[in-house]
């Protein structure tokens, strides 16, 4: 398949080295980076020199991150604020063999409403209007999330692209992408063809990501790299880069079904790319962890990170989403504990 083909407009990076780039006059400012205003991602043509690069100093990297959790302590109402941002950043997800239409609807009910008006009420947060980013679901189950959630601001995204595995063929996977956007989806999470990046054939990689972004039309491209998969936390950043290169909204860990998921040192590697990658072109990407995140712990953790290596631009739904379900309960525990002092069971805190 042929890559198709786009307008461009020329930059330079800060060594003066040509990148091109879509883009057009006016496009809005959607974060602030250092002082520095970003537009949202269109895409550069595909810098091979960039791409190899790249290094990674994997000791350093997971000295950063082990730092995460002991540097930084939220607690009282602090914390409740931060727990309350995590859960506006959330993918609440289902994706399980033995999803049906009425989980669908009850998950989209605790989407409009995560926490329990009662908890609401007592913290005196009715103003917020407090509900998830997106709703996650299987292609099958996009209609019925769009009616579910019709009249909010919620999105509905759809996993796509012969989820998890990602290995069906590319006509294949583009068709299911334009099946889910014509059925409502907002956001598509794709899954890129590891192969690729073992074989470090950036080409095709750039060229999969453009067949899946055009395919997308308005709907937001989440490019999903499954780390766990890539070996190396060098294959990792250069995935990143590609991904950015090639368009992409998002770039996120993981499926969810690998044995390794979502974890810090993965983590720094990949906002530290989007942080270059935005310094180099002046556009903006977001990030989405997404597997084993299951606790307000982790959720602090990865809110932590975002504020210290991007800033407080990273702290908004359209550029930073948890890819997690489980971890809501956990939220809804904590922040009961602090309005009441006692912690509540499990069962008081349903998720689908």
């Amino acid at each position: 398949m042929d890559t198709p083909k786009r307008p461009h407009l020329e930059i330079t990076d800060r060594q003066g080295n040509r990148i091109v780039s879509e883009t057009s006059p006016g496009q809005p400012i959607i974060a602030r980076l250092q002082g520095r205003e970003l537009t949202a991602n269109r895409g550069t043509s595909l810098n091979l020199d960039w791409v190899e690069d790249v290094r990674v100093n994997t000791s350093a990297v997971e000295r950063r991150a082990a730092t995460l959790v002991t540097r930084r302590t939220v607690k009282k109402d602090w914390q409740i604020a931060w727990l309350l941002r995590a859960i506006t950043c959330m993918d609440l997800t289902t994706l399980s063999g033995d999803d049906t239409e009425e989980r669908v609807r009850r998950l989209c009910a605790k989407a409009r409403q995560p926490l329990q008006q009662e908890l609401v009420e007592k913290l005196d947060v009715q103003e917020l209007n407090l509900h998830v980013g997106a709703v996650c679901v299987y292609h099958l189950f996009v209609e019925t999330a769009r009616r579910a959630l019709e009249g909010t601001n919620i999105h509905v995204a759809a996993v796509s692209t012969g989820f998890p595995a990602g290995l069906s063929p590319l006509e294949e996977r583009t068709a299911e992408i334009r099946r889910s956007v014509d059925a409502g989806a907002q956001e598509i999470d794709v899954v890129i063809t590891r192969a690729h990046v073992f074989g470090a054939q950036w080409q095709k990689l750039y060229d999969e990501i453009v067949a899946f972004k055009d395919a997308c039309g308005p709907a937001h491209l989440k490019v999903i790299l499954g780390t766990g998969d890539l070996l190396t936390l060098r294959n990792v950043a250069r995935a990143s880069l590609v991904a950015m290169m090639a368009g992409a909204d998002f770039i996120k860990t993981s499926t969810g079904k690998e044995t390794v998921n979502a974890v810090l040192p993965v983590g720094l590697v990949m906002v530290r790319a989007i942080r270059e990658y935005a310094e180099e072109t002046g556009m903006s990407v977001g990030f989405k962890p997404a597997g084993g995140i299951r606790t307000a712990k982790q959720s602090l953790e990865w809110l932590s990170l975002m504020k210290e290596e991007l800033g407080n631009s990273w702290l908004e739904p359209h550029l930073f989403r948890f890819g997690a379900s489980g971890m809501l309960g956990d939220i809804e525990r904590q922040i009961e504990f602090h309005v009441t002092g006692r912690y509540s069971a499990d069962y008081r805190h349903p998720i689908a």
